[in-house]
């Protein structure tokens, strides 16, 4: 348990006003987060259910932004009611936006346009369009083309905030295609991307000839990494494969002729041709085989994550070097639950080099430390166990009568996520207030009751507790997000209806009436609290 005292908010305020942090931005920022995190845990503060809408599109959520109809209209969570920022002209299914990115300034770097130091939307739409839109008002700043040799679906980072990649759906052979023989060489593509201004690394296949019967591929960190249905992960490095294969260097809104055609780089309808096309096996840095392609990466030095690639392991990892694929010591974690759902594990996002292995009753957070006399070892230890609250050795009588008429009791014990017992369902930090956020769901009679738990992410002490109002169905699809003083669950029914529940931070002060020595409450939202601090 770390130390109970904690900081004086009064103090911080007054020390701030006198400018004793004014020579590092820094040192304000982490200051007014510190008076924002002690604001949001203190016994008085309460979370306000202040907008609930449904929606027959999926909704999304990015830094304060609530995204609708496939990221048409954007909602702004920040003031006190959500309130619309913009709604972009309706447009047909084959234009919709499929898939986007949220980019933020990066700081220090000189960039061409004022409107680039605002944060943009970066969307994908269904006829292979890559738009760049303003966060704040939805207009479209920049646009590219990117071809039409494919179908391109998805967008992800391969480093954050600086390079995009943009992956197409998968080419599969038909039946009536592999009755005759006929295979398919390419199977999907990579665009990527350097961002703000928008610049063209190239656009990579993946064939079948070089890599296989691929299931998967792509980018992070500058690793391709491609999977297998056997379960198998290679790893490559992609700026090897860039200088080995790249065809010809373009650059966008450039004349280019490619293939007996001439036209602009990134415009319709000569879009951006296919300029990486590997002719060899490049080298390989990294495999391991990993069941449902299971593997991560993490820690200090690095290490990484698998389970054994058989069915009877699954919910067993094993934790080993990536240096020399050793296995640390207490490497093998397996947590021992009967459940329907099985546990998870993975990398803290905090950068500590931590882990958190979470299961229906127990959230487990691992630290990774030299072994004692032998520095080239590692070894997994706990660093704190956070535990449902539950009843102890619980577990249900089953009445049976023989056929004598007696009546027989047997026990038997009830699963670790029964409904009916405080069962975890979501783990996740808020990086800004140091704060690990657990979703803890309980059946009550016929519905579902969670709450929303802020434990400190240094000894696991729980912190405050925020009850959520709505039922919460475990056979539903939810999502919970804990930024800053909001906290949003966005859930998904049958048929395709969406909803979504705002709560936003409030604090209870008491009044003494004059002259009647009674108290009152009274509820100040959350701008008089945060106006000066954020």
């Amino acid at each position: 348990m770390g130390p109970t005292q904690k900081p004086n908010v009064c103090r911080q305020l007054s020390r701030r006003a006198l400018g004793f942090f004014s020579r590092d931005a820094g040192v304000v920022q982490r200051t007014n987060l510190g008076i924002l995190r002690v604001l949001v845990c203190q016994e008085s503060t309460k979370f306000k259910n202040v907008w609930t809408t449904h929606s027959k599109s999926p909704i999304a959520y990015e830094r304060g932004r609530i995204y609708f109809d496939n990221y048409r209209c954007c909602v702004s969570s920040v003031a006190s009611e959500p309130r619309k920022l913009y709604e972009m002209p309706k447009c047909s299914k084959s234009e919709k936006i499929e898939d986007a990115l949220l980019w933020e300034c990066p700081v220090g770097e000189i960039l061409p346009n004022p409107s680039d130091y605002k944060s943009s939307l970066i969307a994908l739409t269904a006829h292979n369009w890559l738009f760049r839109i303003s966060a704040t008002t939805g207009k479209v700043l920049e646009k590219i083309y990117l071809a039409s040799y494919c179908k391109f679906r998805y967008l992800s980072w391969d480093t954050p905030q600086e390079v995009i990649a943009v992956k197409s759906a998968q080419n599969k052979c038909s039946a009536l295609a592999r009755q005759a023989g006929i295979q398919q060489p390419i199977l999907l593509y990579l665009a990527v991307f350097h961002v703000l201004p928008f610049s063209l690394i190239g656009i990579l296949e993946i064939s079948k000839k070089i890599f296989g019967n691929v299931t998967d591929a792509t980018l992070s960190h500058g690793i391709l990494i491609v999977m297998y249905s056997s379960g198998l992960v290679r790893l490559y490095s992609f700026q090897a494969i860039i200088e080995q294969f790249m065809q010809q260097k373009l650059d966008l809104g450039c004349a280019c002729r490619w293939g007996g055609t001439a036209g602009t780089v990134g415009e319709a309808p000569f879009g951006i041709p296919c300029n990486i096309k590997i002719t060899d096996s490049p080298p390989l840095l990294f495999e391991v085989s990993s069941l449902e392609n299971a593997f991560q990466i993490g820690g200090h030095p690095w290490h990484y994550i698998i389970t054994p690639n058989k069915k009877k392991q699954k919910g067993v990892f094993h934790i080993c070097a990536l240096k020399d694929n050793s296995l640390a010591k207490n490497g093998i974690q397996e947590m021992e639950c009967c459940s329907l759902e099985s546990d998870w594990i993975y990398f803290h996002p905090d950068a500590s080099g931590r882990i958190i292995h979470v299961g229906p009753n127990q959230v487990k957070v691992l630290k990774l430390n030299e072994v004692e006399n032998n520095s080239a070892q590692h070894q997994i230890s706990e660093d704190f166990v956070i535990l449902a609250n539950r009843e102890k050795n619980k577990n249900e009588n089953l009445l049976t009568v023989t056929a004598s008429g007696r009546v027989v009791k047997k026990k038997f014990n009830l699963l670790d996520d029964d409904p009916e017992q405080e069962t975890f369902k979501i783990v996740d930090y808020e990086d800004e207030l140091d704060l690990l956020s657990v979703v803890a769901v309980t059946q009550i009679d016929a519905e579902g009751k969670a709450h929303l738990d802020f434990h400190c992410n240094e000894y696991g002490t729980l912190l405050k507790s925020i009850p959520l109002e709505e039922s919460w169905d475990v056979t539903y699809s939810h999502e919970v997000y804990f930024d800053r003083d909001l906290v949003l669950h966005i859930e998904q029914k049958p048929s395709r209806v969406f909803s979504c529940y705002v709560y936003q931070m409030c604090l209870l002060i008491f009044e003494r009436e004059r002259g009647r020595g009674r108290e009152r409450k009274r509820e100040t939202p959350k701008q008089a609290l945060c106006q000066s601090l954020l």
